[in-house]
């Protein structure tokens, strides 16, 4: 471990954004850009998919089918890799594409006894791996409709990621082979293209082996870009911007890789400037080099500009680099590079600062993965699923456990929320560490990023000698990529040994209890929370009921190794060397279903939010006391028919200074709030009203009312936009609630909506997030669980109104009007 007690991380910048958030992104978002799209398209529609066979080449569209098949090259591969191939029977998707939403759940024949876990639980119960060959192969066409002015171009394909084994063929040619269902790759096509003709792209795509312990999806779950530069270009993350204050100024390095792929030697000149978010420009500067043919060469700079604006949490301000080459003065690539300008300093007795002012790390670790979508998320998505964490109060960001989309980080720079980013595999072999050093090319301009996690409870080496020699290997390779952030790993034991000393900063997985005596033995390491909580719970329940696989929604029920809510944050909140903490989980995700762990559960319980973003009472917890704003949040509801007089537990999440709780307009007492903690009242149910009022700074709320629902009358129909892009990506998500007739909720209301789409959109996933529903994902109707239902609507490429109307039967229907340009 190195001896200094401050890990300090100087500014940065974003990768190449591949999102523009624009007008359909919050308030935060609106300094994002979009970098130049002359080089890249992306490849999102009119693809084709059907499934093929892990072990029968006659169904996997006889790929395999002759064992010579890298024998000779063009030679045939597939019979779904010609050009001349039927494939009008194939399913016409669009990207992102997670293809295992669409397959059954399926219990495992041969379950283990009552009490042990179920091995098949993990991965949500879906017929995924080597046992289940008809459903585990995917393939994919696309036509490539190339202009006749790329010749001349060089051509490449770049996935952000697909999971998992992946052959690429174009033109019946395999052009690249790629195993690492989190890691983008590149394919150079300008051999085997043929501008001005169609060109057939095929990919196979095998999910036969798994990198996680949880629901991975399968398929094209992430973007596909077609990029066409000239001989002489910016390659792939060739652009990296380290940049800090200077006192009220700025400061940043520009380092700028260029090559030449051509015979003859190319004089270039590289004009560089800096713009701000209002396109205001504030820095410039001009390099030359000279490249001979099929070489690489680099330009650096240094560029200064007066009155920095920062990056931070609640201006997350973003500069761009514009770097422009011409070769014989005429231009031959543009490259826009956005960063930030921050410093952000890791203190092993202060914990964590963000230019220079003290932060705690209010975080939440994330799965890609939503409901009625899987892991194939569309980019406005991770946007809304964002902007409902920072609702709750995060201003951190863990990924868990692999590098996010691409998409999902430009939010994080627009949205002024940090991340520690983390690469799949703890390894050192060229393949893993191939991984890593795409992660870090890729993020490392980012101000959103604050550390570098190289792994995550590996129980088998974290603590030994091996684990350390991996560890360094590990953290040298960042170093060299990017000296200016640290090293983390998230261990759940053996702190102190084998990785422990390896990497700056010390993750504690749960043992919140352990961080005080360690930061005593080892005062110098910066330590944080990289998983706690893991609180259980169903939403909308408040009885345990094991035969029905529910968990009440008190802060109460968490495994062994896990904790409360309030336990961890108060132990966290009040030791300053604590830099803070990420909650397992944000979001309910599908698989590892604790605490029970077998057939039917399908889909965890441990989300401040469901798989839905629904959110569970724990999200009011974290929202009391991680946001400044006066909140007073009263459970449960108040439906008991036949526990009259029986006592029910009665909780209030809230920041103010007192409460005081009524039942039918009689009060029970008031209690003031202490730092941290809930309320607790024990109430014999009456019907009627339970009320909630809190006091502060001696001023009154409004209070906060459950009252006794009636049977279910109507539906409420909402989404979060009703002004979509026309653009066949965006997205609005639509909540269904059911009401009685004096319009409360029904909190345990289970029927069966079906949603109608007139116009130019379409319903692409529901869900409910109840963690025992077995019903399909990609489909229109959904059971309401608990009184709560969600669809995802989204757009077509024309322009126009759209109306959804959501019905059940014997209730009033509700309808929405939208409308896409």
């Amino acid at each position: 471990m190195r001896p200094s007690r401050r890990v300090i991380l100087q500014g940065s910048a974003g990768a190449v954004a591949a999102l523009s958030l624009g007008a359909f992104a919050p308030a935060e978002a609106a300094q994002a850009v979009q970098a130049s799209s002359s080089r890249r398209t992306r490849l999102d529609h009119d693809w084709r998919f059907a499934l093929g066979h892990a072990q029968d080449p006659a169904r996997d569209f006889d790929f395999g089918l002759d064992q010579a098949t890298y024998a000779k090259a063009g030679r045939k591969v597939a019979s779904a890799a010609a050009a001349g191939f039927d494939d009008s029977g194939w399913r016409s998707v669009r990207l992102p594409h997670d293809w295992a939403i669409d397959l059954p759940f399926v219990a495992n024949p041969n379950p283990p006894p009552v009490g042990e876990d179920d091995p098949k639980a993990a991965h949500g119960f879906k017929p995924l791996g080597r046992e289940h060959p008809e459903t585990s192969v995917g393939w994919y066409r696309h036509t490539l409709d190339l202009p006749a002015d790329l010749a001349g171009k060089r051509l490449s394909l770049e996935f952000d990621g697909a999971f998992r084994d992946v052959v690429v063929l174009l033109n019946g040619f395999i052009v690249h082979e790629h195993e690492g269902g989190y890691s983008p790759f590149r394919v150079d096509i300008t051999d085997i293209a043929a501008p001005g003709e169609l060109n057939v792209l095929t990919v196979r795509v095998d999910a036969s082996l798994g990198e996680g312990w949880f629901y991975e999806g399968a398929g094209l779950y992430r973007h596909v870009w077609l990029v066409a530069t000239d001989p002489v270009h910016v390659p792939q993350w060739g652009v990296m911007v380290r940049a800090e204050p200077v006192g009220t100024d700025a400061r940043a390095a520009v380092v700028i890789d260029l090559k030449n792929e051509a015979d003859p030697e190319a004089v270039c000149q590289v004009d560089m400037r800096v713009v701000d978010s209002d396109g205001v420009q504030v820095a410039e500067d001009t390099a030359t080099t000279t490249l001979a043919g099929w070489n690489e060469a680099q330009v650096e700079r240094t560029l200064t500009w007066h009155r920095v604006r920062l990056w931070s949490t609640g201006t997350p301000h973003l500069y761009r680099l514009i770097a422009e080459v011409r070769v014989d003065g005429r231009l031959v690539d543009r490259y826009e590079q956005p960063f930030g300008v921050r410093t952000a300093v890791f203190d092993a007795a202060r914990g964590f600062f963000l230019n220079g002012q003290p932060l705690k790390l209010l975080g939440a670790c994330c799965h890609q993965d939503h409901a009625g979508v899987g892991a194939a998320i569309p980019d406005r998505l991770q946007v809304w699923r964002l902007e409902q964490l920072k609702a709750m109060g995060c201003n951190a960001y863990r990924a868990s456990h692999n590098p996010p989309t691409p998409e999902l980080m430009d939010a994080c720079d627009a949205m002024g929320i940090l991340v520690i980013t983390e690469t799949r595999r703890m390894a050192s072999d060229d393949a893993a560490l191939a991984e890593l050093e795409a992660l870090v090319r890729r993020d490392r301009n980012r101000p959103s990023v604050i550390a570098w996690s190289i792994g995550n409870e590996e129980q088998a080496i974290q603590g030994t000698e091996r684990g350390a020699r991996i560890a360094t290997t590990m953290v040298r390779l960042i170093n060299q990529l990017d000296p200016t952030r640290p090293t983390t790993a998230a261990l759940d034991q053996d702190f102190g040994e084998g990785v422990s000393p390896a990497v700056d900063i010390l993750g504690f997985n749960y043992r919140t209890p352990l961080m005080e005596g360690y930061h005593a033995r080892v005062p110098t390491q910066p330590i944080l929370g990289s998983e706690t909580g893991s609180t259980v719970q169903t939403r909308g329940e408040y009885v345990r009921d094991d035969a029905r696989h529910i968990v009440p929604a008190y802060d109460t029920e968490h495994p062994w190794w896990a904790s409360t809510a309030e336990a961890w944050w108060t132990l966290a909140a009040e030791r300053p060397y604590i830099a803070g903490g990420f909650i397992w989980t944000g979001f309910d995700y599908r698989g590892e279903p604790t605490p029970f762990n077998r057939w039917p559960s399908v889909a965890s319980y441990f989300g401040a939010m469901d798989s839905c973003g629904f959110p569970k009472d724990n999200y009011w917890y974290y929202r009391a006391w991680w946001r400044p704003e006066p909140l007073v949040h009263l459970f449960p509801h108040w439906n008991w028919a036949g526990r009259e007089g029986e006592a029910i537990p009665v909780w209030v999440h809230a920041n103010v200074d007192r409460v005081e709780l009524f039942l039918n307009g009689r009060s029970l007492g008031s209690k003031d709030v202490v730092a941290n903690r809930h309320l607790e009242w024990s109430v014999p149910y009456a019907p009627g009203v339970i009320e909630a009022r809190g006091f502060k700074d001696g001023r009154a709320l409004a209070p906060v009312r459950r009252e006794t629902a009636g049977v279910a009358s109507r539906i409420a129909l909402t989404g979060d936009r009703t002004r979509l892009r026309a653009d066949g990506q965006d997205v609005s998500m639509l909540k269904v609630e059911i009401l009685d007739a004096q319009g409360r909720p029904v909190p345990a209301a289970a029927e069966p909506v079906t949603f109608d789409v007139s116009g130019p959109a379409r319903i692409i996933g529901v869900g409910n997030g109840n963690p025992v529903s077995h019903e399909a994902d990609r489909a229109t109707t959904r059971l309401t669980f608990n009184g709560l239902a969600q669809a995802i609507l989204q757009t077509d490429r024309t322009g126009g109104s759209i109306t959804v109307t959501a019905r059940a039967p014997g209730l009033r229907p509700s309808t929405l009007q939208l409308r896409a340009a």
